[in-house]
């Protein structure tokens, strides 16, 4: 089985020659006591194999590795963060710093590629890696004009039984859109970095945990305050805006509410992918 993981990685790297017993020992080095008691393959299913080889492969030294990790990875960064609007130069510096971190590490740690296990996508792994060092470079700007902004309203299920209740919706469409789009951007950078990779790049919260170096229940914990900040932050807002009875809004936030998860990720689509 752990043959046949080799070689599918291989092929996905034909021109990075790195041994089955090399590979084996790091994939064995990146599995927790609690998963060896598991079945094997189950476990194989869950990691990005291809991934790893290629990780494994830069960690270890192999020729071509890291000109394909440039080429497939570190290449995309700049258009992986083009939705943070980093000025020129700044980018710049963080695919260097990021190259830099991953490759070589620092006089207090070493490479931070050897600390990728495979679960989840690697180019995934790298750019939370960058944008962490973007925001400590201090390029991120906090006015972003309309960043992935997408009004909940366009997310909400079809037309209901409610014929009221559709009414209204469609009456304030623009409040809907005005509302959400000041909740939403009103999110830290983090906080929308954690939704992108969540609701976008369809990462669990248990391989985001390692990404951000905490347990699942802190991942979980941080995403369910983003997304009650979006939602308690639309409702203030239509409270200001719109004129209705207490029975009509109350019914109209109950259908928000109901479909947050679809339209944060229609928001977050919404450009998110980059």
């Amino acid at each position: 089985m752990l043959r046949r993981a080799w070689d599918n990685a291989c092929a996905a790297w034909p021109g990075v020659d790195l041994s089955a017993t090399v590979f084996v020992r790091h994939l064995s080095m990146r599995i927790s006591s609690e998963e060896v008691e598991g079945p094997l393959e189950r476990l194989l299913e869950h990691l990005v194999l291809a991934d790893l080889f290629i990780a494994c492969a830069c960690v270890n030294g192999v020729a071509g590795a890291i000109e394909a990790l440039e080429q497939h990875y570190l290449g995309k960064l700049p258009h992986a963060l083009a939705y943070l609007r980093l000025p020129e130069q700044i980018l710049d510096d963080v695919c260097q710093i990021v190259r830099i971190h991953l490759l070589v590490g620092t006089a207090e740690s070493r490479p931070r590629l050897a600390e990728y296990t495979g679960r989840g996508a690697l180019l995934s792994w790298i750019r939370v890696i960058a944008v962490r060092m973007a925001l400590k470079q201090g390029g991120v700007g906090r006015e972003a004009p309309e960043e992935n902004v997408l009004t909940l309203i366009e997310a909400l299920a079809e037309p209901s039984s409610n014929a009221e209740i559709d009414l209204i919706k469609r009456r304030y469409r623009k409040e809907f859109r005005l509302a959400v789009r000041d909740a939403f951007t009103s999110l830290s950078d983090d906080q929308r970095h954690l939704l992108r990779l969540h609701f976008i790049d369809r990462l669990s919260t248990i391989e985001m945990g390692p990404l951000f170096r905490v347990n699942q229940s802190t991942i979980s914990r941080w995403i369910k305050s983003a997304r009650q900040i979006v939602y308690e932050g639309t409702k203030s807002r239509l409270q200001e805006r719109l004129r209705l009875s207490s029975r009509e809004f109350e019914s109209l936030l109950a259908d928000i509410e109901s479909q947050i998860d679809v339209g944060l990720s229609q928001v977050l689509e919404e450009g998110g992918g980059t």
